[in-house]
Formats: structure tokens, sequence, C-alpha cells
């Protein structure tokens, strides 16, 4: 059986396989901005049959890593801070409008107290006395799970759907410059702040109230986007931010 002709569950884990890789490839900065990026280049590098990959290829053009040329094939994109800037804008403006649903429709007992389990948990990180790498990545994953938790507390698929794809935008990853805080003297002051955004805007959900809540998120994106400025003006900073080579101006 080849692999077109397999089950649907494991074409869907190729796909998976080489969107992931490319997308690795693509952020470490081993595709470059412009270079030319085929199928047959793509199956050979990752193993996997053409259909998964030209699935791989489809979402990244998709997501705005890459753009299809006329002679076929992608050519990787090249992106400017002000692109950057906006992809973060657009997430924030759509978890705000998760956060705004959420409070709006109300939240069951169960929801708040996963919400608020996470917040205690990126407390135990976020306030040691110092911080080491492995708790910036720690933080990195409870940050991306309270993200997806936020999402999800809408109710609304379709919503949910678009945050999901938003954030796979170029940059606009709620982490995206995390581990670039590490090599900045202000991390423990912005990580402060970060979790404070989170706290409030569970405390607005509980109250009911969605404009506070929607206000909220679109500050904390904001936040972002002042961490992107930060990594700018530090070289080893931006080296840390995942795509940063793909920034060309």
């Amino acid at each position: 059986m080849t692999d077109i002709e397999a089950p649907d569950a494991r074409g869907s884990s190729q796909t998976v396989k080489a969107l992931l890789s490319l997308r690795e490839l693509l952020l470490t900065g081993e595709l470059a901005a412009g270079q030319r990026v085929s199928e047959i280049w793509a199956v050979d590098r990752l193993g996997v049959s053409r259909t998964p990959v030209r699935a791989a290829l489809a979402r990244l053009e998709e997501e705005g890593f890459l753009e299809a040329i006329p002679a076929g094939g992608y050519a990787v994109q090249s992106f400017t801070q002000q692109d950057a800037y906006e992809a973060i804008e657009i997430r924030g403006a759509l978890e705000g409008l998760a956060a705004r649903l959420a409070a709006e429709r109300g939240v069951d007992a169960a929801t708040l107290d996963k919400l608020d389990a996470i917040l205690a948990e990126i407390d135990s990180v976020i306030f040691k006395p110092t911080l080491s790498l492995e708790d910036f990545a720690q933080y990195v994953r409870l940050n991306e799970t309270f993200h997806v938790a936020l999402a999800d507390a809408c109710g609304g698929k379709v919503l949910t759907r678009q945050i999901e794809r938003a954030a796979a935008l170029p940059f606009a990853h709620p982490s995206s410059f995390v581990m670039a805080q590490s090599q900045l003297p202000q991390a423990p002051l912005i990580l402060t702040l970060s979790q404070d955004h989170h706290r409030s805007v569970v405390d607005a959900i509980r109250r009911r109230e969605g404009s506070r809540a929607d206000a909220l998120m679109r500050e904390h994106a904001r936040l972002a986007a002042r961490n992107l400025e930060m990594a700018f003006a530090n070289q080893p900073a931006l080296g840390m931010v995942a795509g940063a080579k793909l920034i060309t101006d």
C-alpha cells in the first residue's frame, strides 16, 4: 500500500509531519527569503509522498510564509516589521472577540477553574528569584495552553479556528517573542505584566464584563508588539525570534 492509498488518518499524519518540518525550516532560516521551494525538493527533503507535501505547501501559502510563482512551486516570503505588527494586531483582535463572547455568554465553573489552574502554574514559573532558559521554555508551553483554553472558552468553533489560523501567521503566535525576552534585562517585568493581563481577562470573563475582556486581550497583543520592538533593538534577542531571518526591512 502506498502513502497515497493509505488510510486517511495516516495521510493526515504525513501532512502534519510535512507542515511542521517545512515550517521549522522557514522559522530557523534554513529556507531563506526569496528561495524557491518545489514539491519535488520537499518530497526528497522530508521523505514523504507528494500528496501531503502538496497540502503542507498550500497551507504555508495560506499562512503567508510562501507565495506561489507562475513557473511552478513557491517562493519563500520576506516580511517587513510592519507585517509582523499587523499579524500581532490581527491575533489580538480575534482573541479580544473571543474573550468578549466568553464573558457575554458566560463560562462554566469548570472552565474558569481550568484557567485559574493554568495561571497558578505560570505563577510558579515566573516568580522564581532567577529564571533559567528552561523556565522560559516552560512559560512558552503554559502560555500557549492558556491562550488555547481562553479561545475555547467562547464556545465558538468558527472563531477558535480563525484564532488558530491567525496565530500561525508569521510572528503572531502568543509566544513568538518569549525566548527573545530571556536576553533582555526587562524580562521579569514583561512576564509579570503579561501574567497580570492573563489574570485580569479571566477576572473580566468571570464578572461578565465583555468590553473589558476584549480591551484587555487587545492590549495583551500590543505587549507582544512592544516585545518585538525591544528585540529589534537587541541583536542577540532578535536571533532568538523564530522567523527573524525572514524580516528583511
